[in-house]
Parts: structure tokens; C-alpha cells; sequence
């Protein structure tokens, strides 16, 4: 019968090893979810004003603007820009809609599928079938960063940073490398923004683009 070489004899050991490295881990990703979570379930929902910051790669200031933020659960999320360019972003529980007045276009998307693009959704309590496409990790006591999972998403990451149980900053990084700082002020949780805030006309003599 052959020796077993001290390789061989070893290899088990760190098969073994990795295993459990691994699946302590994924267990310490789930809890760092879990936590998150949680977190949001505490404030049903709040109303605030933002400043944004967009920086590229390189550090380089591409644009400042401002606006309004609102965020409701279920599903509810109501986000206007209005300086130096308006846009407008509205779910209202089934449909996301993007309104561009400057182009005069309306998009509409099913929720479901318009999180890969726009995981800020995730802070309106979507089910947990949304979030197995994310990856959680705690970074400080009062930070976490959401990580996307599917390589083609255009938003990365997502970094939130809370004071209590407010979030009063977030960062967004896209695809190219591009980050959007946006800081909260403001922050209103109760009462909770009223649902008319969340529902979306059609404005007469747009360019309709139904992607549901």
C-alpha cells in the first residue's frame, strides 16, 4: 500500500477548511443582510431634499443638482431633480416611470425588473426575491454597501450611510466607474408622505416608451 504524502495527507485538511471558511462566510453575508433589512423595516417610509454630487473615474466634478426624495412601503418612491436639469422618478408600486420634460419622454418599467438599474428600490421594501441579486456588507456600524451581483447591471454598488435609523447619505457607482453622491437633508418620517405623491400622469404630448 503506497505512503501517503504529507500533500496528500494535508489536502483533506484544506478542502475541508475552505469549506467551512466559506460557508462562514456566506453565513456572515446573510446576518450583514438580515441587518440591513431590518433597519429599513424600522422608518416605513420618509420625505427629504438632496444635494447630489457626480464625480467620474478620475475624480472629476461632472455636475451638482438638487431635489426632493420620498420613500414609501411597499414599493413607493417618488425622486425629482429639479436643478440645474428636472427629471422626475416615480414608482408607485407596479410601474416605474422616468419623465424627462427638457426631451418631453416618459418611460415606464415593470418594478421588478427596473431594480438592476435602480437599487435605490430596495429601500422601498421590495420582497425578498429582489434582494438575492444583491450582496450585503456591513462597513461601519452605520454604513453598508449593497453590491449587484449581475455583471451586466449598469449601478454597482450602492452605499448607504445611516444616523440611527435615517439614512442621510447614499453613493451610487455605475458601470463606468462614475459616482453620484447624494446627501439628505431634511429627513421626515413621520407623517409618512401621503400616497397621491406616488401616483404618475401621463403629461398630453410626450414621447411614450412602454417598456413594461
Amino acid at each position: 500500500m503506497p505512503k501517503l504524502t504529507s500533500v496528500t495527507k494535508i489536502l483533506p485538511a484544506t478542502f475541508l477548511a475552505l469549506a467551512f471558511s466559506f460557508a462562514n462566510a456566506t453565513e456572515i453575508e446573510i446576518d450583514q443582510k438580515a441587518m440591513l433589512k431590518d433597519k429599513l423595516n424600522t422608518v416605513q417610509g420618509f420625505s427629504s431634499s438632496f444635494t447630489q454630487n457626480v464625480v467620474d473615474a478620475d475624480g472629476n466634478v461632472l455636475q451638482n443638482s438638487s431635489g426632493t426624495l420620498a420613500v414609501k412601503r411597499p414599493n413607493l418612491i417618488y425622486w425629482e431633480t429639479k436643478a440645474p436639469d428636472e427629471t422626475l422618478v416615480v414608482s408607485d408600486g407596479e410601474t416605474l416611470w422616468f419623465y424627462n420634460p427638457f426631451v418631453e419622454q416618459v418611460s415606464a418599467f415593470n418594478i421588478s425588473n427596473a431594480v438592476t438599474n435602480t437599487p435605490i428600490l430596495l429601500l422601498s421594501g421590495l420582497n425578498d426575491e429582489a434582494w438575492q441579486d444583491y450582496s450585503v456588507a456591513k462597513v461601519t456600524e452605520n454604513e453598508f454597501r449593497i453590491t449587484s451581483l449581475n455583471e451586466d447591471a449598469q449601478v454597482k454598488t450602492l452605499h448607504l450611510v445611516f444616523s440611527g435609523n435615517d439614512l442621510i447619505k447614499f453613493t451610487v457607482t455605475d458601470a463606468t466607474g462614475q459616482l453620484s453622491h447624494f446627501n439628505l437633508a431634511d429627513v421626515v418620517s413621520t407623517p409618512l408622505p401621503k400616497d397621491s405623491m406616488f401616483k404618475f400622469t401621463l403629461p398630453e404630448g410626450v414621447d411614450f416608451d412602454d417598456q413594461r
